[in-house]
């Protein structure tokens, strides 16, 4: 069925944009957010583990993020992790708690972050076009197979062109949105 190409594309396409989301989310805007540190892992027990199956991270300032280690050995483990990622923050520990304080931004670090947008939100356009293109060429593969005329082909052509727009159109504004958010002082 035509409609199952169709529907297959959406899908792909929303998780496109899910993924698109969640590499922006990751972004430092200057204000603490927890899913800075998410995607760190800490060695525990010899076994590379995300950092939030290992302590609890939480936000009690606006620029500040808390880790408490389900155990206290872990602490220098997690301060390693977090000097060795890109992210640029110096963690302080008082034995039971490490403090990651957020410094403000500056101007050139927000234009480099803006770049960075830009550029994770065109690999997403790019996905999103090779989804459409999977599409047409599954539905031209069933048109010629005889499951469908070709006014059924051009129609769900049209479909998924839409799609495409629509997609792409929910990203840019994703990506406009984070851009006044890191160009907010």
């Amino acid at each position: 069925m035509p409609q199952d190409v169709l529907n297959k594309a959406k899908e792909n396409m929303s998780k496109t944009v899910d993924v698109f989301v969640e590499e922006l989310s990751r972004m430092r805007t200057g204000r603490a957010n927890t899913s800075l540190l998410e995607a760190l892992t800490v060695e525990y027990y010899g076994s590379p583990v995300p950092l939030t199956q290992v302590a609890t991270l939480a936000v009690p300032e606006p620029r500040m993020i808390t880790i408490k280690p389900f155990e206290a050995r872990l602490i220098q483990d997690i301060e390693k992790a977090i000097m060795q990622s890109d992210l640029g923050l110096t963690p302080a520990n008082d034995g039971k708690l490490i403090r990651v304080p957020i410094p403000q931004l500056t101007e050139e670090r927000r234009k480099d972050l803006i770049k960075h947008a830009k550029k994770v939100a065109e690999e997403a356009r790019v996905a999103v076009r090779n989804v459409r293109r999977d599409a047409n060429d599954s539905l031209k593969k069933k048109q010629k197979a005889g499951e469908m005329t070709e006014d059924d082909l051009k129609k769900y052509e049209k479909l998924v062109q839409e799609l495409t727009d629509q997609t792409i159109g929910r990203i840019d504004k994703i990506v406009e949105d984070k851009e006044k958010d890191l160009l907010k002082v």
